[in-house]
C-alpha cells in the first residue's frame, strides 16, 4: 500500500533536485520516490550486514553455536 506523504524542501534543495530529476527525464516526486526506495534497500542490506555479523560474533564465540553450523552447515552424503 502507498500513502502519500509531504515534504518541505529548501528551495535551493529543491532546485538541486528538480534538475536532477529534468537531467533523468522524470519529475520530481518519482525522483524523490526512487531516491527512497534505493536509501530504504541500502538500509535494509546494511541491517541483514550487521546482523549477519552478530551471528558470526555468536558462532564464533560458542563451541555450541560452531558444533551446530558445523552439522547443518555441511552437505552430508549419507543421508542424514
Amino acid at each position: 500500500m502507498t500513502a502519500p506523504i509531504s515534504i518541505r524542501l529548501d528551495d535551493d534543495v529543491r532546485d538541486i533536485l528538480e534538475a536532477e530529476a529534468k537531467d533523468r527525464g522524470v519529475g520530481l516526486a518519482t525522483l524523490l520516490r526512487q531516491l527512497a526506495a534505493d536509501t530504504a534497500r541500502e538500509v535494509r542490506r546494511k541491517r541483514i550486514r550487521e546482523s549477519s555479523a552478530e551471528v558470526a560474533r555468536h558462532i564464533a564465540a560458542s563451541p555450541e553455536a560452531r558444533e551446530f553450523t558445523e552439522f547443518w552447515g555441511t552437505p552430508r552424503q549419507d543421508g542424514i
